[in-house]
């Protein structure tokens, strides 16, 4: 869905964490009780459908043929949500039918996160997704989306839902994957778009369509940031001022990674480029050095290295710095994790990787916990990866 963040874990008065569905690029999710819905004795916005039955109503009463598309969100709706309906509507085109669910999942709160307190914002989502080019939204009760109760058959997210988010969130995939699936089914898309801002969420979505035979294209937007970095968030609103400036060390870290990254690739194909390779580079540094050449010696023993320098454990180096510095400033960020991982199930890479990979963070400034990530490559440029890129 641009379903939940996981940069959930804050409590304001008045508010919640962030327990759910799947997340955009600035990343929300889906709806429970308490959620901010029209009285009985005041009509129904237009564009607002609470049922399964006036879904596929809505849906037949267009008349006109063409593709359908899903946005899952747990409301609390920004600018990163925005881009992920924006996205829907230009790849199912003027005639095609948009679906933005508003579901605070149940399911997906653990201990210590108060569904209740949870914002509910409905209103407000309905004026921006409509206003972005949905077709309708689509805000279900618990007792629609699960009718009886708590379902006793769920999805099981499996290894991948015990690493990184999900040791910090026990069950918290399992709760994810099972609404989602509840939501592809009500909602029947041919697409269905999910912000790479969550990453592993995004990951195991992919793999659940893929083992589970779902009949949906599954499309990752990019990561929406505000001017100065930050990966939008609901939670974002929660950071003081000195805080805010602290949590930026989360993006800057990246980026240093990715600067590293880019760096090494460099070199690495200048000495792939020479006549002989990197034994050619290395025999140049020799003679430059000889007829005293310091800096180009230096630089041309630093092609000759490249592939030393070039491993996946000088990109976590790079990041590690950046969020080190930080974790000495006031207020301090305190670190939950970082890793590189492959895409396709979240284990670290080794040294040697080549190909796609995930560079993630997890941190806490204040009460308030905050998670980034950015796509890298290793190696020359291929194809598309399926877990980065759009796949069905």
């Amino acid at each position: 869905m641009s379903l939940p963040a996981r940069d959930h874990d804050r409590t304001p008065a008045g508010t919640s964490a962030h327990a759910g569905a799947p997340t955009p690029t600035g990343s929300p999710a889906p709806c429970a009780p308490g959620q901010d819905r029209p009285p009985a004795d005041r009509p129904r916005p237009a564009g607002l459908v609470p049922t399964a039955e006036g879904l596929r109503d809505a849906a037949a009463r267009r008349g006109v043929p063409g593709r359908n598309a899903v946005v899952m969100t747990m409301g609390a709706l920004h600018e990163g949500h925005a881009t992920l309906i924006r996205a829907a509507r230009a790849r199912v085109g003027e005639d095609g039918f948009v679906v933005v669910t508003v579901f605070v999942n149940p399911l997906q709160f653990g201990a210590g996160e108060d569904l209740d307190r949870y914002p509910r914002t409905l209103d407000a989502d309905l004026e921006l997704a409509l206003g972005a080019g949905a077709s309708v939204v689509f805000a279900p009760s618990v007792d629609e989306v699960y009718p009886g109760g708590e379902p006793q058959v769920r999805i099981t997210a499996g290894p991948m839902g015990e690493r990184l988010e999900g040791a910090s969130r026990p069950g918290h995939f399992d709760g994810m994957l099972t609404v989602v699936a509840k939501l592809l089914h009500l909602t029947a898309p041919d697409l269905a778009l999910f912000g790479q801002k969550d990453a592993q969420q995004l990951a195991l979505i992919r793999r659940m369509v893929r083992d589970l035979n779902f009949p949906v294209e599954v499309v990752g937007v990019e990561t929406v940031r505000e001017e100065d970095g930050l990966a939008l968030s609901s939670r974002n609103r929660y950071l003081s001022a000195g805080e805010r400036r602290t949590a930026l060390a989360l993006s800057r870290a990246l980026f240093a990674g990715r600067e590293r990254l880019a760096a090494q690739e460099a070199l690495r194909a200048r000495a792939d480029a020479l006549p002989n390779g990197r034994d050619r580079a290395g025999n140049r540094a020799e003679a430059l050095s000889r007829l005293g050449e310091a800096r180009a010696a230096a630089d041309a023993h630093a092609v000759a290295q490249a592939a030393e320098c070039a491993g996946a454990g000088a990109v976590r180096a790079a990041a590690r710095a950046v969020l080190d510095e930080a974790a000495k400033a006031e207020p301090p960020l305190t670190l939950d994790y970082l890793a590189l991982v492959d895409p396709a199930d979240f284990t670290e890479v080794a040294d040697d990787h080549d190909g796609e990979a995930v560079l993630a963070v997890a941190a806490r400034v204040g009460s308030t916990r905050l998670i980034d990530n950015i796509p890298l490559r290793f190696g020359p440029p291929g194809p598309e990866s399926p877990t980065l890129g759009a796949a069905k």
